[in-house]
């Protein structure tokens, strides 16, 4: 293989003052894609690419596209959603490009009601949330097209089929609490256009009610008007129709404001909401159960989380008793009350609670847990923990909204596909309620690992090493160095859980070793470990990677020759991160949707929704922060000295409204020309790909972008 010069992008000698700082940008020109230049480039970088992919490496691609293939045919099932006696399910059966959502009647007799392949061939439009009616009648769902997330609402009737209702635009992002009788719901939509400045199209929403039939300009603004313009809101409605509360958190500040409102003392449009806990530093979870109180599953004062219990009619936290307390080493993720349900007589009163069920994370594996509903005790034995069918991940937990003494909840790990199991509490027996509907995929012997290094700082951080068990000796450690990656994400309180990856599966069965490190700033130890990394202490997330790649070699896994990193989105921030302070470590990089110029991160796509995770670069001290790990500036600052980077695959989605691709570009065009290294031997190299976005894609789609990722990372680390 022979690859000629890299494509110039022109350069511009800017440099902005900011700050007293003075920070260049020359491939500026590449944020602009429309211009001419900027698609000039971007073709030459089409060719580039498909020069690399010669033979030999579409070769290795079409191997781990068939294995891909195999492994995710097993399919897909999701939790059941109960209404009455009917039953919703989200599941995706083999080769099916997308997730359907189908209903199932007392009978038994199953529907499909919403499938994105019928609403658009191609593949390109993406299911994005559903939430069917208290009563199970109608369905409230949300599509978008070509990656976008631009979702658009309707509503269809459960019995026809037939959509009664929509669409209503600007709904990205929106809850939907229905209010019995499905009349009505709140929901969340963004302002018209017209109604806000240029630029910010994408902000100020509100909290409407919207009366199914009717034309969504008629709905009425609840709530909204006086918050910051990247507020997201939340809206729920007790089962009961009662109770509404909403919650308010501006852009993904770990911190956010709840309310609730009493709907039978102040009228649906107007309702009176009182403030369960405003303007805290805290994250704040809460809903009114089937027993009348107030449930609060909340971190302030417990970084881990805490449930705490209150009368909704002195929702205040001086009236909260705490029912669980914080654990010292999980964090509480989810909880359930269950009673004996609805009575069929008369009597009076709210249903008496049976058992609380709590999920925990213990260092981002699952537990569930069993406690006394008064008390918060957990029960003795047995009877205090519902067994789980090993160490792995409980995503939450379901029950009937018309109580019951079951639950359904689903559960991976490593090597298994997602299933959905129920528990009784009478017998306290699991069984399993529904396996994905696709065909079950051989899975190799491999075994996986959490192990425990010190971070740069002695922080004990935990990693999953993942290897085919021949390749391990007696004491689990590796018998021989192999070509491995390190996968992370450290931010926005984002855990990394042992699930089912078809990635991971066919790459170590491949010889390779798979390692998922669990960093400062994502979720796996609670909000101090979130905060850990977050802000002025980002740089510990980085550090944190680069002592995992130290550690995979010191224990013989690996070595920086054949080690390759890999991460997507902020994942993408913390490779080019890697790639510009560390390129010793590692052989190759996978870059995916990544931001890495972070000067003018919050001036595209949702950049300003942000600014509580990396920082304001509008204020001094914060863009001093931000300039001091910027990859695409990192790299501009040691261009003169052209150092030997490590091959990097860019991959970038031109639908994507979250991060906005001139990432990638600016800094392709940055490593390209600061490299020392020739392009035949690390190739920096950029794969773009349409009418996609950041989030959910149709399966052929995953299967072709995970088999190019991975015959690269193969070539570039010289897996056999």
């Amino acid at each position: 293989m022979f690859l000629g010069p890299y494509p110039q992008a022109a350069r511009a000698a800017i440099v902005d003052d900011l700050h007293g700082h003075r920070v260049p940008d020359p491939y500026r020109g590449l944020e602009d894609p429309s211009h001419d230049a900027t698609r000039a480039w971007s073709a030459a970088q089409d060719a580039l690419l498909d020069a690399y992919r010669d033979t030999d490496h579409r070769a290795r691609e079409d191997v781990f596209r068939a294995r891909l293939t195999e492994l995710l045919a097993v399919g897909w099932v999701g939790s059941p959603v109960w209404r009455g006696a009917r039953r919703f399910e989200s599941l995706r059966s083999g080769a099916a490009e997308h997730a359907v959502v189908t209903v199932v009647e007392a009978s038994g007799d199953r529907r499909t009601l919403i499938d994105p392949m019928e609403l658009d061939p191609s593949g390109a439009t993406t299911l994005d949330a559903w939430q069917p009616s208290v009563e199970g009648d109608l369905v409230a769902y949300q599509v978008s097209a070509g990656g976008t997330e631009e979702s658009v609402l309707r509503v269809l009737d459960v019995r026809t089929g037939e959509v009664v209702d929509g669409p209503v635009d600007r709904a990205r992002y929106s809850p939907v609490a229905w209010l019995p009788g499905g009349e009505a719901f709140y929901y969340v939509r963004r302002l018209a256009p017209e109604l806000v400045p240029s630029g910010e199209e994408q902000y100020h929403r509100r909290v409407w009610l919207h009366r199914v039939g009717t034309d969504p300009a008629t709905d009425v603004e609840v709530f909204g008007a006086d918050r910051d313009r990247t507020t997201y809101y939340g809206v729920a409605v007790s089962r009961d129709g009662r109770w509404l509360v909403v919650s308010a958190a501006a852009g993904t500040a770990p911190r956010n404001d709840v309310w609730v409102a009493d709907l039978h003392a102040s009228p649906a449009s107007r309702p009176d909401l009182v403030p369960v806990a405003v303007g805290l530093d805290a994250q704040t979870h809460a809903w009114v159960g089937r027993d009348g109180r107030l449930y609060v599953l909340t971190d302030l004062d417990a970084p881990r989380g805490r449930l705490a219990v209150t009368d909704p009619s002195r929702p205040g936290v001086e009236h909260w008793r705490t029912l669980l307390p914080q654990d010292p080493q999980a964090v509480l993720h989810d909880v359930v009350l269950l009673d004996d349900g609805d009575s069929d007589g008369d009597e009076p009163g709210p249903p008496v609670p049976t058992e609380l069920v709590a999920l925990w994370r213990r260092h981002a594996v699952s537990e569930v847990t069993v406690h006394d509903p008064a008390s918060g005790a957990q029960l003795p034995g047995d009877r205090g923990r519902v067994p789980l069918p090993g160490p792995g991940t409980v995503p939450g937990l379901t029950r009937r909204p018309a109580g019951g003494r079951e639950i359904w909840f689903g559960w991976t790990d490593t090597t298994t596909p997602a299933a959905v199991h129920r528990w009784d509490a009478r017998t306290g027996a699991v069984d399993l309620w529904a396996s994905p509907p696709g065909v079950p995929a051989h899975v190799p012997d491999v075994r996986a690992r959490q192990v425990t290094y010190d971070g740069l700082d002695g922080t004990p951080v935990r990693m999953t090493v993942v290897a085919r068990a021949d390749a391990l000796g007696p004491d689990g450690l590796p018998l021989s160095p192999a070509p491995t990656i390190l996968y992370g994400y450290g931010g926005f309180q984002v855990s990394l859980e042992p699930a089912y990856s078809a990635t991971a599966l066919a790459w170590v069965e491949a010889g390779g070793v798979y390692a998922v490190a669990n960093l400062r700033g994502g979720g796996e130890e609670g909000e101090e470990w979130h905060r850990a990394g977050m802000r002025q202490h980002k740089q510990n997330v980085f550090d944190d990677f680069h002592a995992a790649a130290e550690h995979l070699v010191e224990q013989g896994w690996t070595t920086p020759a054949r080690l390759a990193v890999w991460g997507g989105s902020n994942g993408g921030l913390l490779v080019g991160a890697a790639v510009s302070q560390r390129p010793d470590l590692m052989a190759a990089a996978v870059c995916s949707a990544p931001l890495l110029d972070m000067v003018r991160y919050q001036g595209s796509g949702l950049g300003v929704t942000w600014t509580e995770e990396y920082g304001d670069a509008d204020e001094p001290a914060e863009l001093a922060w931000l300039l001091g790990y910027s990859p695409y500036h990192r790299v501009l600052a040691d261009a003169p000295a052209r150092p030997a980077y490590p091959a990097v695959l860019f991959t970038v989605f031109d639908g994507d409204t979250r991060v906005d691709p001139m990432h990638a570009r600016k800094m392709c065009a940055a490593l390209q020309d600061a490299t020392s290294a020739a392009p035949d031997v690390a190739p920096v190299l950029l794969r773009r790909e349409r009418d996609v976005g950041h989030g959910a894609r149709a399966l052929s789609r995953t299967v072709a972008l995970g088999a190019e990722q991975l015959a690269f990372v193969q070539r570039q680390t010289g897996l056999a």
